[in-house]
C-alpha cells in the first residue's frame, strides 16, 4: 500500500511518497545533522534516504519536488543528487532524479548564491533541454526566459502546469494517486522581487486504495494570504473536494503566518477562509508539523504554540486522530521516521511500542461523502 514519511529533520521539510507501485516522490531535502555531535536528534538524511533506496534495489527517484529554495528545503542536497548541468555532481554515488518539479520561481529568480544557484542552474538545464522536468506556472516572465534562450513557451508547454490542473503523469488508475495543483499562481513570480514562501508550490494528493480515497494536502511554507486565496478560487470553481484531508503537511513548520495576522495570546485565530480549509479536515485525520518541538513559551521563529494549540483544536474539533511533530515523534530525545500508511481505511499513522514492534493506529470509517 501506498506510504507518505516524514523525516525528523528539525525545523526544515523533507517527506517521501512510496506509492505502492514502488514509485518514490521526494518533496524537499534538509540535512543539517552535525555528524560530530552524537545527541543531535536530527536524522542523517543522507545515510537514511541512501540505505532506502539500497534495500529497495534503486538508486534514483521518480520525482524530486523542491517546493521553493530557500535552506531549510535544500540544505546539503546539492551534495547528494546527481545533477545533469555539471560533471561535479556526477559521481556514481549519487541519486539520479527522472523529474524535477520546481516552481516558476525557480528558474527566473535573480541574485541566487550557494545551493539556491546551483537548483537553478539544474532546472534551467532541464527546462532548456526539454526532458526531466515539470514547472509550475508559467509568468510573463518565463516565457521572455525562455525566449532569452531561443525557446518559446510553444516549444516547452508540454513541461509545463498551471494552478487548477492535474499533474500529468501520474493517475488513480495506474498509481493509485493524481495530484492536484493549488499554486504557484503566475502572478507570484511576475514581479521583479520574488516572494519565496508566496510562489512555492502547492499540491493535493489523492490516493485510492480499496475503492476508499484519501486525501494528503502538500502545503509546505505557505501564508495565511496564499491559503485564503486558494479557497476563495477553488470554492468558486465547485472544487471543495480538493481541499478535503486525511493528512495535512503543516505549512511552515508551525508558524502562525499560515494561520492569520496575528500570534495570538494562547492560541491563533485563523482567518475565516483558514478556518475553513482546517475544518475540512477529515474524521481520523493527521496533521504533520515538520518542526522542531513545539515550545512552552513564546518565541519569535516558529514553531509557534499558539499555532500549534490551533492546530491541536481543529483535530479534536473535527474527530481527528492526531496533531504529530516530527522532531517529537515517537519522543524528543531520539525522534524517528514518522510514517502515514494508506489503504482502505485511510490514513493510518504507524506507531513504534517500546520493544520495536510496528502497530497501526487508528481504525475509522470515512465521513459521509469521503469516497
Amino acid at each position: 500500500m501506498p506510504r507518505v514519511k516524514f523525516y525528523p529533520v528539525g525545523n526544515g521539510d523533507c517527506s517521501q511518497i512510496v506509492l505502492a507501485n514502488k514509485k518514490r516522490l521526494l518533496f524537499d531535502f534538509c540535512h543539517r545533522r552535525n555528524a560530530e555531535d552524537e545527541d543531535d536528534p536530527r536524522i542523517d538524511l543522507h545515510a537514511t534516504l541512501s540505505d532506502e533506496l539500497r534495500a529497495a534495489g534503486r538508486k534514483h527517484f521518480e520525482v524530486v519536488a523542491l517546493t521553493h529554495l530557500d535552506d531549510d528545503h535544500i540544505a546539503k542536497s546539492t551534495e547528494f543528487f546527481y545533477l545533469e548541468h555539471a560533471k561535479k555532481y556526477q559521481d556514481e554515488d549519487r541519486k539520479k532524479i527522472n523529474q524535477l518539479w520546481v516552481p516558476a520561481a525557480a528558474i527566473l529568480e535573480k541574485g541566487l548564491t550557494g545551493e539556491a544557484a546551483v537548483w537553478r542552474s539544474e532546472a534551467r538545464h532541464r527546462l532548456k533541454n526539454g526532458q526531466g522536468i515539470r514547472v509550475f506556472s508559467r509568468p510573463s516572465n518565463l516565457k521572455d526566459w525562455l525566449e532569452s534562450e531561443g525557446l518559446s513557451l510553444t516549444d516547452r508547454e508540454h513541461l509545463i502546469t498551471d494552478a487548477g490542473q492535474r499533474v500529468p503523469g501520474f493517475d488513480l488508475g495506474k498509481d493509485g494517486v493524481e495530484f492536484f495543483v493549488h499554486s504557484p499562481f503566475a502572478k507570484h513570480a511576475d514581479d521583479q522581487t520574488i516572494l519565496r514562501n508566496e510562489s512555492a508550490i502547492i499540491l493535493h494528493a489523492t490516493f485510492e486504495v480499496d475503492n476508499r480515497k484519501t486525501r494528503y494536502l502538500i502545503v509546505g511554507d505557505s501564508t495565511w494570504e496564499i491559503l485564503e486565496e486558494i479557497v476563495d478560487i477553488t470554492r468558486n470553481k465547485k472544487r471543495d473536494v480538493r481541499l478535503q484531508w486525511d493528512i495535512y503537511n503543516v505549512p511552515h513548520h508551525c508558524s502562525y503566518l499560515a494561520l492569520g495576522p496575528k500570534k495570538g495570546k494562547e492560541q491563533t485565530k485563523p482567518v475565516v477562509n483558514v478556518q475553513w480549509l482546517l475544518d475540512q479536515c477529515q474524521k481520523g485525520a493527521i496533521a504533520v508539523s515538520s518542526s522542531g518541538p513545539i515550545p512552552s513559551t513564546d518565541t519569535n521563529d516558529p514553531p509557534h504554540r499558539q499555532a500549534a494549540s490551533t492546530y491541536r483544536k481543529t483535530i479534536t474539533d473535527n474527530n481527528g486522530h492526531k496533531f504529530v511533530v516530527t522532531m517529537e515523534y515517537p519522543n524528543v530525545k531520539k525522534p524517528k521516521i514518522l510514517e502515514v500508511e494508506i489503504g482502505g481505511r485511510g490514513a493510518v499513522l504507524k506507531t513504534l511500542s517500546v520493544v520495536g514492534v510496528s502497530s497501526l493506529v487508528r481504525s475509522s470509517t470515512p465521513r459521509a461523502g469521503h469516497l
